[in-house]
């Protein structure tokens, strides 16, 4: 029996400055099983982003509710929602958004400083990550060291070094070249695949959407089309 690790109910998310109200997201309600691989679609100002912001527990929704692993995460206060991110989510980001003084390594290592990991164990962790994305000859090398298909490697190790229940992909090879990008997008396939790792990609590249079991469609705030692939 597959498990369950995303429900989506019916969020809404309203934005309001003075009397205008802005509606990025309406009644919008899917869910997601382990080791399935979604991607978000959608015209710009969709509401692609404010969704990947709300499944994220960067943001609230207005109405509704998101379960991930089985929890209601809006009823979460600030740190325990800080807690329950480092925990069960791993992110990946069109900039990669690694540290440049740091090796590769100590990037990777970086969302376990806050756990009770010791710091052989988080090396370990960190390397057999490195390693298992091909770039076990790169762990000492710091960003400007790799190329953008290398760093983006780096960020998605260190989205998984907490072992998440779900990552979430945003633009992941948006500033990739055409090999690269496919590289990346095979490996989060085989994460999905192998590992079991839920993941939830916003692309603007339908090309990729190929490699997907699942392809939710936004537009105008709203789910126009749940497609499995």
């Amino acid at each position: 029996m597959l498990k369950r690790v995303l429900s989506v109910e019916n969020v809404s998310k309203v934005y309001k400055s003075g009397s205008i109200t802005v509606k990025a997201l309406e009644h919008i309600s899917f869910s997601l099983e382990k080791g399935e691989f979604a991607a978000i679609v959608g015209p710009s100002g969709s509401g692609k982003s404010t969704l990947m912001n709300v499944l994220g527990t960067i943001d609230k929704p207005t109405g509704g509710e998101i379960y991930i692993d089985g929890v209601a995460v809006s009823k979460m206060s600030g740190n325990e929602l800080a807690d329950f991110r480092n925990k069960k989510l791993g992110f990946v980001f069109q900039s990669f958004n690694l540290i440049k003084g740091l090796d590769a390594e100590k990037n990777v290592e970086l969302p376990l400083m806050v756990t009770n990991l010791s710091s052989a164990e988080r090396k370990k962790r960190a390397d057999e990550l490195l390693v298992g994305l091909g770039l076990g000859h790169r762990l000492k090398n710091k960003p400007y060291q790799l190329s953008g298909g290398e760093q983006q490697r780096v960020a998605v190790a260190r989205a998984l070094v907490n072992k998440p229940a779900m990552l979430l992909a945003d633009e992941p090879t948006g500033n990739l070249a055409s090999q690269q990008s496919n590289e990346v997008i095979k490996i989060l396939r085989r994460i999905s695949e192998e590992d079991g790792v839920t993941v939830v990609m916003v692309t603007h590249n339908m090309d990729l959407t190929k490699h997907c079991d699942r392809i939710l469609h936004i537009k105008d705030g709203k789910l126009e089309q749940n497609r499995v692939m």
